[in-house]
C-alpha cells in the first residue's frame, strides 16, 4: 500500500520549458507521484524569461505557485514547507542558497536538494562561484539527489559530507515518447541549448559529419547558437517545444546525444534527450563517457562516434534492418528502467529510507490539504 505524502518541490521552473531540461524531468517526476496519490505543490521563482515563455502554466498533476523573491517565499509559504514530508530544492534556483538555507531551517520533514546539474555544481563549488548552493548547506540537507551516479556519489559523501547521495536520473514519459511512423525529413539531428564546452563536438560530429555527406540532410534545433558557420546541408531551428519532441526526433533517421565537459569527465550523467529518443524508436549516435554501458550497451543499443570519419561510416554502412533494431534494442531498455515512474518508485524508497534512518526528524501527519494563498 503507498503511504501517502504531502511533497513540496522549489525548482528552477515547470511551467517552461524554454532553454532548459528541468521543466520536462519536474513534470514527469511530479506526474508520477500525484498519479501515485501524493500531494505535491511546485513553487518557482517568477522571472521574465520563462514568463514569455510559458508552455505549462499550470500543471494539471499538482500545485503550482509563483514568487518574487525570497522574502515573499518565506511570507506565504513558511507554513507548507514546515508541515510537508518532503521538501526538494533544485539546483539552479535564483537565490539557492538563501532559499535552501530557509527550508533547511523551517522544514520538520525530510528535506533533499535535487541536482539536476551535478557535475556543472561540483566545478562551481570548487572554483567557489556556486551561486545556489554551498558547501556549509549540503550537509544540512537530508537527501543529495543526483543525475550524476557513480564514484560522484562517494565524493558527495566524503569530501562534502553530504548525509545521503543518491541517484535520481532523468527519465521520460512514455505516453509521450514513442515511435511515430514518418518520413525521414534530416539523416541526423541534434537537440540542445548552446554550451560553448558542447559546440566543438558539435561542430566535430554533425557539422563534420555534413561535410563529408552534402548529400544528406542534418538538422541542429535549440537557442543560442551563431547564424553563421554551417554548412549548407545543416538546417537551424531555435526552439522546439516539449509538445513536439517527438515529432521532431521520429523525423530523423539518426539522431546525436552530446555531452557537456564536466559530465564526460565525471561520468554516469546520462541526458534526457538519451532517454526521450530511445522512447521514441530513434537510433542514437553518442560521444562516450564513463558509465554509458551501464545506460545502453554500445554497438547494440546505441552508436559511438568520436569523429566526423565515425559519424559519417554510422551514417553511411547501417542499414535500415540494423538501424531499427538499435532503436528497438534501446527503446526496451528505456521502457524497463528509465521511465518517470521509476525514478518516482526510487524517490520513495530514498524517503523511506531517511525517515527511518532519521537522517531528518520527522513527525506522522495526516495528508490533509495543503494551506497556503492562492496558486499565481
Amino acid at each position: 500500500m503507498i503511504r501517502r505524502h504531502r511533497i513540496v518541490v522549489l525548482g528552477l521552473t515547470i511551467t517552461s520549458s524554454w532553454g532548459n531540461g528541468h521543466a520536462t524531468t519536474f513534470r514527469g517526476l511530479l506526474r508520477e507521484l500525484a498519479r501515485r496519490e501524493h500531494e505535491v505543490m511546485f513553487l518557482e521563482r517568477d522571472v521574465p524569461w520563462y514568463a514569455a515563455n510559458r508552455d505549462l502554466p499550470q500543471p494539471p498533476y499538482c500545485r503550482t505557485a509563483l514568487y518574487s523573491s525570497v522574502a515573499e517565499l518565506r511570507d506565504r509559504f513558511t507554513r507548507v514547507v514546515r508541515d510537508a514530508d518532503l521538501v526538494i530544492v533544485g539546483s539552479y534556483v535564483p537565490d539557492g542558497i538563501d532559499v535552501g538555507d530557509w527550508v533547511c531551517s523551517t522544514a520538520t520533514g525530510v528535506t533533499a536538494f535535487y541536482d539536476i546539474d551535478t557535475p556543472v555544481t561540483l566545478a562551481a563549488l570548487k572554483a567557489g562561484r556556486c551561486e545556489y548552493l554551498s558547501p556549509k548547506l549540503i550537509p544540512r540537507y537530508g537527501l543529495y539527489l543526483s543525475f550524476t551516479g557513480g564514484p560522484t556519489l562517494r565524493r558527495l559523501e566524503r569530501t562534502y559530507r553530504a548525509r545521503a547521495a543518491r541517484p535520481l536520473y532523468c527519465s521520460f514519459d512514455p505516453a509521450a515518447y514513442f515511435p511515430e511512423p514518418r518520413s525521414a525529413q534530416w539523416d541526423l539531428g541534434y537537440m540542445g541549448t548552446f554550451s560553448p564546452d558542447r559546440q566543438p563536438p558539435l561542430e566535430r560530429l554533425l557539422a563534420g559529419a555534413a561535410r563529408l555527406s552534402p548529400e544528406r540532410r542534418f538538422v541542429v534545433a535549440g537557442p543560442g547558437y551563431p547564424r553563421d558557420g554551417w554548412p549548407g546541408n545543416v538546417e537551424r531551428v531555435d526552439h522546439v517545444p516539449a509538445s513536439e519532441h517527438r515529432a521532431f526526433y521520429t523525423a530523423q533517421r539518426f539522431t546525436l546525444n552530446l555531452t557537456r565537459a564536466d559530465m564526460i569527465r565525471a561520468g554516469y550523467s546520462p541526458s534526457v534527450r538519451l532517454f526521450e529518443a530511445a522512447a521514441c524508436g530513434v537510433p542514437i549516435i553518442s560521444d562516450y563517457w564513463k558509465g554509458l554501458e551501464t545506460i545502453f550497451t554500445p554497438g547494440s543499443e546505441i552508436v559511438i562516434s568520436e569523429s566526423a570519419a565515425d559519424t559519417h561510416r554510422a551514417l553511411s554502412t547501417i542499414g535500415e534492418r540494423e538501424r531499427r533494431a538499435i532503436a528497438r534494442r534501446a527503446r526496451r531498455r528505456v521502457l524497463a528502467d528509465h521511465t518517470a515512474e521509476h525514478r518516482a518508485l526510487q524517490l520513495e524508497g530514498y524517503l523511506a529510507e531517511a525517515r527511518d534512518a532519521s537522517i531528518r526528524p520527522s513527525t506522522s501527519r495526516s495528508c490533509s490539504s495543503m494551506a497556503t494563498t492562492p496558486s499565481a
